[in-house]
């Protein structure tokens, strides 16, 4: 016999490694919380944790939940309900606290026959995994239990725990949990698990607000405390899911005043659902199970929909007005500008996958399609006025759909001979793989020009879209088809459009690339056509075809060389390249940095400065740079060495000031913050650094960089190049000068249209796939995604003025 392979050979039991306990939650953390760079990841601890307290209040025993991030990052999450189980566990003979926070599967939504009954007869969480992972990925967890008039508490570190649950003393008339944890991060110890700690505030909020929706009466509290100015945010509703449906519906205009809605319960599964009817011509419907959202719908969804198509068939049909329209309409038409949220409590749920996105439960369909047609025909009968309208709607809607059917045949594309055809429109690619085609929408004949004249004609088709496409946000389907431009668009992907006649397998491009002017209408078409996509297309940015092209937005010249520049952030790294050339920063020390040692100093700025801008803009940046050299921003000072700080400060700010600006002086406030003042031209100026600031986020992420390069900054340094000196007193001061030496011998050129570009400078920036970056269109979030649609490019102005008026000291790049 031959002999075996090496690796073959070596391959034995050996080779064969068990993980136990929470270590295979360390080793694979992607299988229970999803990716640990992007923040999803991150964000689901803190839902795992919040799961448990929601789970308490649908078994009544919590009515509030409030969740805090410390300024150290850690997280905190504490419930009112009955508190985890402290006593001895008989088959673990340890806490059942511990084994529920170091054991995975361990939970009381196994067991359905606790002291009162069932521990939870219905839950979100359903393998016992939730809090026991949190644990695994966390470098501490305190537990917190206030039960039986006494507190509780306990301490874990990687999973472990160190300190057991023990009796810390009485608590009368308290009950609940807290779980506070800190997030094991690779920026800590190197063998952390998530890239970084930026918890997301509005994140959070989007689905503490969904779950405050879906369980009425339940108070939820979110609190920030890393900025200076802490944030907290109170969300109770007591109409439950009727409110979720006007929060929804806030940009849109509602055909009747108030939703519809239903409640019951059905062979013990429980059934909520609001309906209403608004005048835009798109269906949103978020189905939920236990709390958890269905983003491909299932069961429920299916019963729904069945449920309300038969109702209002019947109640046309019964009323006379299906007779007197002669028309017949379908699902689709019913549920045109229709916003519904549909909540079912299942008690043991199945799912299509663990990411729990389609539910299939058998039973759950009759059970919503019987509670739907009952209640939703009795509120037909009962308000006579308003089914009326709705039934208008619908009728509009299948008239508008007949017409959009015929409107439709001129939008099909039978051979490839027919767009080929199209003059002065599309130009095709010779590629007939759609796997190895792109389509670049370009505006305008211009850029259209030099696009054709620069592509690749193997693979790379293009299609000017002339002027701003029709907003589809405010037309019906039959106005859109009408559209010349919408028309061209539809022909040229090939794949038809509608319910009936899309089909994704015959889109002829895999890359369909929008490639707009860097100014106002370029952002505006571009807005147009994401609108087109989001609305009628959804598939093609579900399966990751569409792009944004990233045309450079600088070309910089010096002497005979040129470069081009993507955007501000690559502009400002090429001249702080050419500023470091033959600079050497030389520090009060005597030390001397140049070369890469410089350039390290260099990036330390930027990270200073991207801090300092998260403060409040009431704080000086000048007298911040200067309070962090000086070491205002470390944690735990005594008075006396604050007030030292505070003198530091003062000799600093005197340092850098003009002769006849000097004086400034500090002392320690009240609240353990520095007050600086100085008398200028007869009039005292004071500057108050209080101890919130302090003690924030920003503060502590502030000392973090300024430690490293507190030396540096120490005494005044020397920016020394050829035979001129410059004074550096900090980073900020280091960064401006670098800057400028940058810039000096340099033409700047800022393109604001495609058109500028000849085809040889398109096809090398924007057309290569050698040197281009694609932005890929993705939908993080589908309801978050069609409220700002909705607020931007619908009919009603309030919430767009609201949202121009909320964001535009944000606004970079104004001069457009």
């Amino acid at each position: 016999m031959a002999d075996q392979p090496k690796n073959m050979a070596e391959y034995g039991a050996d080779s064969i490694k068990v993980l136990k306990g929470l270590e295979a939650v360390r080793k694979r953390p992607g299988m229970y919380i999803g990716d640990t760079d992007d923040g999803s990841g991150l964000h689901h601890m803190v839902y795992e944790v919040v799961d448990n307290g929601i789970d308490e209040a649908l078994a009544g025993h919590a009515t509030a939940v409030t969740v805090k991030i410390h300024a150290d990052d850690s997280v905190s999450v504490r419930d009112n309900g009955r508190g985890i189980p402290v006593d001895i566990h008989q088959e673990e003979g340890v806490s059942a606290a511990e084994v529920i926070m170091t054991q995975l599967h361990a939970g009381g939504k196994f067991n359905n026959t606790d002291e009162g009954g069932n521990a939870y007869k219905v839950s979100g969480g359903l393998h016992g995994v939730g809090v026991s992972v949190v644990n695994a990925l966390s470098e501490w967890l305190e537990l917190t239990v206030w039960r039986n008039d006494k507190e509780y508490r306990a301490r874990f570190e990687h999973g472990d725990c160190v300190v057991h649950v023990h009796e810390v003393g009485p608590a009368p008339g308290m009950r609940g949990t807290e779980v506070r944890f800190l997030a094991s991060a690779k920026s800590n110890i190197p063998e952390g698990t998530f890239s970084n700690l930026d918890y997301s505030f509005k994140t959070l909020e989007h689905r503490l607000r969904e779950l405050a929706f879906l369980n009425s009466g339940v108070r939820i509290i979110i609190e920030d405390e890393r900025h200076a100015e802490p944030q907290r945010v109170e969300l109770f509703y007591e109409g439950g899911v009727r409110e979720f449906v006007k929060y929804i519906d806030r940009s849109k205009t509602a055909v009747m005043p108030e939703p519809i809605y239903m409640i019951g319960e059905r062979n013990g599964i429980g059934v909520e659902v609001a309906m209403w009817w608004n005048d835009s011509y798109h269906e949103t419907v978020l189905p939920f199970t236990n709390n958890i959202p269905q983003r491909d719908g299932g069961t429920h969804m299916a019963g729904f929909r069945g449920a309300l198509t038969r109702t209002i068939t019947n109640y046309a049909q019964s009323s006379g007005i299906a007779k007197r329209e002669k028309i017949d309409f379908t699902g689709d038409d019913a549920r045109e500008g229709l916003t519904c949220v549909l909540s079912v409590k299942v008690p043991d749920p199945k799912f299509s996958s663990q990411t729990k996105d389609k539910l299939v439960s058998s039973e759950v369909r009759p059970a919503v399609e019987n509670l739907v047609n009952e209640k939703l025909a009795e509120w037909f009968e009962e308000n006579p006025v308003h089914a009326r309208s709705i039934v208008g709607k619908i009728i509009e809607a299948a008239m508008a759909r007949e017409a959009a059917r015929k409107a439709r045949e001129l939008t099909r594309r039978k051979t490839a001979l027919d767009v080929a055809s199209l003059p002065g429109k599309l130009a095709d690619c010779q590629e007939r793989d759609p796997a190895k085609s792109e389509l670049f929408l370009v505006e305008g004949d211009s850029a259209g020009g030099s696009a054709k004249q620069g592509r690749s004609r193997a693979n790379q088709a293009v299609l000017p879209l002339k002027g701003k496409i029709l907003n589809v946000e405010r037309a019906r389907f039959d106005r859109m088809l009408a559209s010349q431009e919408i028309g061209t668009l539809i022909t040229a992907l090939g794949t038809g459009i509608g319910r009936d006649e899309f089909d994704i397998k015959k889109l002829r491009y895999h890359k369909v690339v929008i490639m707009t002017d860097a100014d106002v209408d370029g952002a505006h078409i571009r807005t147009l056509i994401l609108t087109f996509f989001f609305r009628q297309m959804p598939q093609l940015i579900e399966g990751g075809y569409l792009y944004i092209a990233q045309p450079p937005l600088y070309k910089v010249a010096r002497g005979k060389s040129e470069v081009y520049i993507k955007d501000q952030a690559g502009l400002e790294e090429y001249l702080i390249e050419m500023g470091i050339e033959g600079t050497i920063l030389r520090l009060g020390n005597g030390e001397e940095l140049a070369g890469a040692d410089l350039q390290r100093v260099i990036e330390g700025a930027r990270q200073f400065r991207r801090v300092l801008e998260a403060f409040p803009t009431n704080y000086p940046r000048g007298i911040l740079e200067q309070a962090a050299l000086a070491g205002a921003f470390d944690a735990g000072r005594a008075d006396a060495d604050l007030q030292a700080v505070a003198d530091t400060v003062a000799r600093r700010l005197n340092l850098i000031a003009a002769e006849y600006e000097t004086g400034w002086s500090g002392r320690i406030t009240q609240d353990h913050g520095i007050r600086l003042s100085r008398i200028l031209r007869g009039v005292e100026e004071l500057r108050t650094l209080d101890g919130a600031v302090l003690r924030s986020g920003e503060a502590r992420r502030l000392s973090a960089i300024s430690q490293d390069t507190r030396d540096v900054y120490r005494d005044p340094a020397r920016l020394v190049r050829k035979d001129r000196e410059q004074l550096v007193h900090g980073p900020i001061d280091l960064l401006k000068s670098i800057l400028a030496e940058g810039e000096k011998g340099l033409t700047l050129q800022r393109y604001k249209g495609l058109g500028e570009m000849n085809p040889e400078q398109l096809w090398e920036t924007t057309l290569d796939p050698e040197a281009r970056t694609l932005l890929q269109v993705k939908v993080d979030d589908l309801a978050e995604a069609d409220d700002i649609f909705s607020k931007l490019m619908g009919d009603v102005v309030e919430p767009r003025r609201a949202f121009i008026q909320d964001n535009a000291l944000s606004v970079e790049n104004l001069d457009f």
